[in-house]
């Protein structure tokens, strides 16, 4: 399934307008803090216009200190991978903005409504057949935390994922809980969408790789590089190697 051209809200809206919204509004009303967080994360109603969505935003200095990534970055690669899946037309991650808010810089996040108790380990199969890109783009983006409970299911039947700020490692840290297709090809249509990408990437005047140069550090995207590369060419998934692959918990 491809980027939903309308987005499930009260009132549907495009994602080219919520990221309008989301990019160029004011926050209408705050609703709290996201209590299951394991960083700050409040949801907020975001309006511009006449418009108003429901955003989460996670503000830079609400990020939890962590012992293998630069302090301060969560932010740059939750919405680093909001460009990638853009840039791949995959629609895994929801519109997402990077921006100053009431607590200073941080992404703001358009919100899913979803029923909490249906996640990956709930899905039937004709719903996990949505994740054999986002197994792939866990993949690509080195994903240290792809959670059961990180893939919503929203009322149109659209399988999204969200918690992105611990990706774009350099060294391997891929933990998902999304090893339904190790050692199996891809599909045709999502290697090409994969070369697209490798394309914008190798190229200096892209707009992705000036983007992506902007907000992770020459390592970083040497290793996405390396990584995407290598997806392209072998034409398959990886399979889980030594070390730890699941994240905990698994939900």
């Amino acid at each position: 399934m491809t980027e939903p051209e309308l987005l499930p809200e009260s009132k549907p809206i495009s994602a080219s307008r919520a990221l309008e919204i989301l990019q160029h509004g004011d926050i209408h009303e705050e609703y709290g803090m996201l209590r299951w967080s394991s960083n700050y994360a409040f949801l907020v109603a975001m309006k511009y216009e006449d418009d108003i969505v429901t955003a989460v935003y996670k503000p830079q200095k609400g990020e939890r200190p962590l012992w293998d990534f630069p302090d301060g970055t969560l932010c740059h690669r939750e919405f680093l991978s909001f460009l990638t899946s853009q840039a791949l037309g995959w629609g895994i991650v929801p519109p997402t903005v990077l921006r100053a808010g009431s607590r200073g810089l941080g992404t703001f996040q358009f919100y899913i409504d979803h029923d909490p108790e249906q996640h990956y380990f709930t899905f039937p199969d004709d719903i996990k057949a949505q994740l054999v890109r986002m197994a792939a783009f866990d993949v690509i983006v080195n994903n240290a935390d792809r959670k059961g409970g990180h893939c919503l299911l929203d009322a149109t039947g659209h399988v999204w994922g969200i918690d992105h700020g611990i990706t774009f490692h350099a060294q391997h840290k891929l933990r998902t809980v999304i090893w339904d297709y190790a050692g199996q090809p891809l599909e045709d249509d999502l290697l090409e969408d994969l070369r697209a990408l490798l394309d914008m990437v190798e190229s200096q005047d892209s707009h992705y790789r000036q983007s992506a140069e902007e907000l992770i550090s020459t390592g970083e995207l040497r290793a996405f590089h390396r990584r995407l590369k290598t997806l392209v060419e072998t034409g398959c998934y990886p399979t889980p190697g030594p070390g730890p692959n699941y994240p905990w918990p698994a939900v």
